[in-house]
């Protein structure tokens, strides 16, 4: 067919199988998604009658705070942690030092 040419009837246009398929199957989404809608809005009429709060959570908390006693917790702990690291790092290089290992040079 030209560019820009029309056919004679729009019945003429054959449309494939799976295509036919796929409208098929989009309805039946369709149809579906408004059978679960008329289900929320119902649970959600009862939930109001009922003087329950329904639907979406509120905002996502924030980060939790810590005081300054925590602060100082947290900070007297990780002061041990790093030093018992660094006296294991230590004892291990001074351990490898004295071995007589190899040399780069």
């Amino acid at each position: 067919m030209r560019p820009g040419a029309r056919c004679a009837s729009p019945a003429a246009v054959r449309v494939p199988r799976e295509i036919m398929d796929l409208y098929r199957i989009i309805g039946e989404l369709v149809a579906e998604r408004n059978r679960l809608q008329r289900i929320i809005d119902s649970l959600e009429a009862v939930g109001a009658a009922s003087g329950q709060s329904v639907g979406v959570r509120g905002p996502k908390r924030g980060r939790k705070s810590m005081d300054t006693a925590g602060r100082k917790e947290v900070s007297a702990r990780m002061k041990s942690y790093w030093a018992k690291r660094r006296e294991a790092q230590n004892k291990d290089a001074a351990a490898g030092a004295g071995s007589g290992g190899e040399t780069t040079g």
